[in-house]
């Protein structure tokens, strides 16, 4: 057996893959230690492929969670330079996090005032943290069929616990009325506030009753509805067309902020179509108690989510949809998505229809029809190694391509991973 290169050496003759040294150093140092020096550049390029990079999401899953859900747009940040995130301008003193992004956000869902954290879970969490975990009144009243669990094991129970805050449960798995709310104001002192959960992951249907936000605004106590999905507004102002049939029955932040609520919570990369971000909107009071809590500083989003949130919420404002990466794949013509199907599969496949899911936990069962490309084997891998990796779903034994998701621009690079298959 020959003497094992040295890792310097081994190394150094990785330095095509474009890693840099350290990294080829260490892949160098396994690979030797494996006995298997060999293998040392498709380790290196395996390295690579794991880094964060762009992909082509052909799966018809449009806030897909493990592609980032919700597309962003460009954002434009001055090249080398700092950003006003935390300073006034005209006074020269220390400013805002919530004077620009959350500010507008709060104008474009018609709320007094608006709060940005790190996630729509962090949003939960600072609210309950705030006004129910800590002085007499900590008792939360919640809903039976409303004590979900969303994807990473965020359950509604356990965040109250971590919060400080008590859980007073009320109604049934399936029934909830507002008696039973009323009852349990009665019965139970130090209520702070009704927490209304939307079951935006999973549907409960049948012989069902839920109790709408504005017959909770009657208790007396704030009434926080936790919305996670993120639409701003139900008549969709943004949208030329109006709001699109498969939107539906979703409940949305202006409206609930009108119906009573005192405060509502969504994710900003679901229907928002921004970062990922959670948002906090709703009374001014409220909304100044939670940026006060020690929590928020922990839960604070950076410069780079807020400028492509504030990006986000002037498009909204200028009614703009088409700015927004995921409004216009969710509003593509589904006959253009036909012709660009039959276009793209003169390389490969078969153009077919197919149906579109909103994904991210939001209006599960709701389908969205579209158009794709199938091709009658499982060509998954060899398009994910394409360059950039083009990601698709497998069903009944052939790979569907759904166009609804794939930005149009992207058509060439699709028929050339396809043609990559033959």
């Amino acid at each position: 057996m020959g003497r094992p290169p040295s890792v310097d050496a081994l190394a150094r003759s990785l330095a095509s893959t474009g890693l840099p040294h350290a990294v080829l150093v260490d892949v160098a140092r396994q690979a030797i230690a494996d006995g298997d020096a060999g293998s040392a550049e498709a380790r290196a390029l395996a390295v690579r492929r794991r880094l964060l990079q762009p992909v082509i999401n052909a799966t018809g899953v449009l806030l897909h969670t493990n592609l980032g859900r919700a597309p962003l747009a460009p954002v434009q940040l001055p090249d080398g330079r700092f950003a006003n995130v935390e300073l006034d301008l005209e006074t020269g003193e220390r400013g805002s996090r919530s004077a620009h992004a959350a500010r507008l956000l709060a104008l474009a869902c018609g709320a007094d005032a608006a709060l940005v954290v790190n996630n729509g879970a962090a949003a939960v969490l600072l609210v309950l943290a705030a006004l129910a975990g800590a002085g007499p009144r900590r008792n939360v009243v919640v809903s039976r069929g409303e004590l979900v669990e969303i994807g990473g094991g965020f359950r509604v129970p356990d965040v109250l616990e971590q919060s400080g805050a008590s859980l007073l449960e009320v109604g049934t798995t399936n029934r909830t009325r507002l008696d039973d709310y009323r009852r349990a104001l009665a019965r139970v002192g130090g209520v702070a506030l009704a927490l209304k959960v939307h079951q935006s992951n999973y549907r409960i249907e049948g012989f069902t009753e839920s109790t709408p936000v504005a017959d909770l605004a009657t208790l007396g106590v704030p009434v926080v509805a936790d919305l996670g999905s993120g639409l701003l507004d139900a008549s969709t102002p943004w949208l030329p067309s109006g709001p699109p049939a498969w939107l539906r029955g979703e409940p949305a932040v202006r409206q609930t902020l009108e119906d009573g609520a005192a405060l509502v919570t969504f994710s900003g990369d679901k229907l928002l179509g921004g970062p990922q971000a959670g948002v906090i909107a709703g009374s001014a009071e409220l909304v100044n108690a939670c940026a006060r809590h020690p929590l928020a500083r922990a839960l604070r989003p950076g410069g780079l989510v807020l400028h492509a949130l504030q990006q986000v919420a002037l498009a909204y404002l200028r009614r703009d949809g088409n700015a927004i990466p995921f409004w216009r794949m969710a509003t593509a013509d589904a006959a253009t998505l036909q012709q660009r199907a039959i276009a793209v599969a003169i390389y490969a496949g078969t153009p077919i229809e197919c149906t579109s899911v909103v994904g991210g936990g939001s209006l599960p069962g709701v389908g969205i029809p579209s158009w794709g490309i199938a091709v009658e084997r499982d060509v998954t891998a060899s398009l994910r190694a394409h360059t950039p990796p083009v990601v698709a779903r497998v069903h009944e034994g052939r790979t569907v391509l759904d166009l609804r998701t794939v930005d149009a621009g992207d058509d060439t690079v699709v028929a050339a991973a396809l043609t990559a298959t033959r």
